[in-house]
């Protein structure tokens, strides 16, 4: 219980540095706190490597999934581009951020495909409305925007479950201790 809330609190950390760093222009400062945060993460991962796979292909998906929004010209972030019509580095640090709590935190949703699909779907786009309301990311087009980041992460969410499963680094006995 006690690594579930930890796990919770640094994920919120690492969320609120990227966004409201790259809200301010500076999203250098949130992806740095976010490196140290899966950084000690996989560290402290009884299966450093799997954690680390997970994190990477978590990173990967969110790369190709984000920059698909920007190329539509749905999402437009103002820091943090290193491409054009590609998702800056830092929200593509938030989709790691995100793989550091599915073997931990949400280990929960593991076999749960509904609940997973449920909780991308109303998760996701949530936090990308706060992003939106902090200055992190504009909605070209706020209906065409939230239809796209509900469907997508009803998907994705259930997709990095799975691949939770395959890649734990957090055996169930630690994640609860």
């Amino acid at each position: 219980m006690k690594n579930n809330l930890l796990n919770i609190a640094l994920f919120q950390i690492g969320w609120f540095a990227c966004v409201l760093s790259a809200a301010a222009g500076q999203p250098i400062w949130g992806a740095a706190i976010s490196i140290m945060i899966i950084g000690w993460h996989v560290w402290r991962a009884s299966a450093p490597f799997a954690e680390f796979k997970l994190i990477m292909l978590a990173m990967l998906i969110g790369l190709i999934w984000d920059s698909f929004l920007v190329w539509q010209h749905w999402l437009d972030y103002e820091s943090g581009i290193l491409l054009a019509n590609t998702a800056p580095y830092w929200i593509v640090l938030m989709w790691a951020l995100f793989a550091t709590t599915l073997n931990v935190s949400m280990r929960w949703l593991k076999g749960r495909w509904l609940y997973a699909v449920l909780f991308g779907a109303i998760g996701g786009p949530l936090a990308f409305l706060a992003g939106q309301r902090l200055g992190a990311v504009t909605f070209t087009d706020t209906t065409i925007a939230l239809s796209a980041l509900v469907t997508g992460w009803a998907v994705l969410t259930p997709l990095l479950i799975a691949i939770a499963q395959r890649y734990d680094g957090y055996p169930q006995t630690r994640a609860n201790t």
